[in-house]
């Protein structure tokens, strides 16, 4: 499944990648596969809308539909032989038993938000086949019960507005991205804005249903606690294909309130920055305040000043928010006109970058609009960062013609309860923020490379104030430099580690092997 870091397959090079263990015995032909999903399902399989070749003229914007780092879109990368987008749970059981049958490779993606490309993209050279959970995308939200049982295609945004046609003050502790596909985002943990209030979308998740390598469906009795602990947050694509996820719904009040506040250097930007890492993890769980660094004011990029612009979500009205800000936040300056007042399910647009008064509605909006050339990385920080390192900081971003943004994620509050062996996700309690380091290039770029270095050398420039021992980083904003030798200029280059699994799992990613090795019948992929 896919998310801003989709479920995959592809996990070799860094993390858990398993391949299909079935020796190949013979071409597998489109037609071929088609009759013997239909021969192994319980719908039959109407052929025109579920399958693209690279000979269907629909076969190449079928492949972009959901991807949106349009690096591995280029003619240079390897396409699947074909595309399958199963219309009914028993699809996708005939489909892993007619490719195990043949030894092919496999990826599998619900949304496409996926920065290494790994859910539509293979870097080794054997035939492989997309799964695309694209038409699976059933929403049953049963508010009486406060829960909800969705299909891994459905995006956070349709979940969302789903929830909100039952309940306006209820809803799912989910990402801000609302056109994420929910099946790869929760197995990367999943965060969004209220995080501090109730954690990640892994820790609300309360049954699902997988298909394994036999093509049998199984729940979480039938999996196990320990194979049900291993898919809320140990990364895509590892332990079988997720069909659907029960989710457990969180209230929030009718009104919520929000606002953007944007500071440059000239207006103090620094000191007020590092005033925000000093207290944003110590805030009420209600609030949540991310920040955003730009390079804005300039006539070209590398011209300009940078703006550092905050965001917020407050789980209450205007007033009390007001009071909170001028009690631990003051060097804000946060006033009455900053603020607006809205629903929550309004809130989920504000954030995303929508103007006030959007319709809802456009949460129903599948795919997402933005698709550019990209890197990034992530960073967990436990110490704030001094003025001086900051400084270095925006140096390296208003670097000509490097179009950039670093954005920082608060923790604390729930975040800080929660242990860290409750999911994979490890990132708990300690962390003030997480950073991601984020930069593009457009269509044609003669030298995208230079792109992709300078976000390495920024990566390295930061060694010095963030998670150390390890160094770590989030499974849903998956790196492929992690574990792997990499070049980054004449003088200096990433080390390859063993403990690579450490840095996104840390003390749990010997659990997560320990969980693939028990029981292999579990696993659709495995290490050749």
């Amino acid at each position: 499944m896919a998310s801003v870091a989709s479920l995959s397959s592809l996990l070799l090079l860094q993390y858990l990648i398993f391949i299909c263990a079935a020796t190949a015995t013979s071409a597998l032909t489109p037609e071929k596969f088609i009759e013997c999903v239909s021969t192994n399902s319980e719908l039959s399989v109407p052929v025109t809308t579920t399958l693209f070749t690279p000979n269907n003229c629909s076969f190449t914007s079928i492949l972009g539909s959901s991807a949106t780092n349009l690096r591995f879109l280029e003619p240079s990368v390897p396409k699947p032989e074909f595309i399958f987008t199963p219309l009914h749970d028993s699809h996708v059981q005939a489909a892993i038993i007619c490719l195990k049958e043949q030894g092919l490779d496999l990826r599998v993606r619900s949304g496409g938000h996926d920065f290494e490309g790994v859910s539509y993209a293979s870097e080794i050279h054997s035939p492989f086949v997309v799964i695309d959970l694209i038409n699976l995308r059933r929403i049953d939200v049963d508010i009486e019960d406060k829960s909800a049982w969705v299909q891994a295609g459905a995006t956070n945004g349709e979940l969302y507005y789903r929830i909100s046609q039952k309940s306006k003050v209820h809803t799912f502790p989910a990402g801000i991205c609302t056109s994420l596909g929910i099946g790869g985002h929760i197995t990367g943990g999943g965060y969004g804005s209220l995080l501090r209030k109730y954690g990640l979308a892994a820790d609300n998740v309360v049954d699902a249903l997988i298909v394994d390598v036999n093509g049998k469906i199984l729940d979480r009795e039938a999996m196990g606690e320990e194979l049900f602990w291993a898919i809320r947050g140990g990364g895509g694509g590892s332990f079988g294909i997720i069909l659907w996820w029960k989710l457990k719904l969180v209230s929030v009040p009718a009104t919520v309130t929000v606002f953007r506040v944007t500071k440059t250097l000239e207006q103090g930007a620094a000191k007020i920055l590092y005033r925000w890492q000093q207290i944003v993890d110590k805030l009420d769980e209600d609030l949540f305040i991310k920040v955003t660094m730009t390079v804005v004011n300039g006539t070209k990029i590398g011209q300009g000043t940078i703006a550092t612009t905050y965001e917020a979500l407050f789980l209450g009205n205007t007033d009390r928010l007001l009071r909170l800000m001028e009690k631990s936040f003051p060097e804000l300056g946060l006033t009455q006109k900053d603020c607006v007042e809205m629903s929550w399910i309004e809130s989920a647009g504000f954030l995303e970058g929508k103007p006030n008064g959007t319709p809802v509605e456009y949460l129903l909006q599948s795919k997402s609009i933005f698709k550019t050339f990209f890197k990034a990385k992530s960073d967990f920080v436990k110490v704030p960062i001094p003025e001086m390192a900051l400084e270095g900081l925006w140096e390296r971003m208003t670097e000509k013609d490097i179009a950039s943004a670093i954005i920082w994620t608060p923790y604390g509050g729930m975040m800080s309860m929660i242990p860290e062996s409750e999911s994979p996700f490890p990132h708990r309690k300690g962390i003030i923020f997480m950073s991601q380091y984020f930069n593009s290039w457009n269509i044609g770029e003669k030298h995208p490379e230079k792109h992709i270095n300078w976000n390495r050398k920024l990566y390295e420039y930061m060694a010095p104030y963030v998670s150390k021992f390890p160094r770590e980083a989030y499974v849903n904003y998956r790196d492929l430099d992690i574990g792997r030798n990499k070049k980054i200029s004449n003088t200096t280059s990433f080390k390859q580690s063993s403990l690579w699994g450490e840095k996104y799992f840390k003390a749990n990613f010997g659990r997560l092997v320990s969980v693939f090795k028990s029981d292999k019948k579990y696993t659709i992929y495995k290490v050749k």
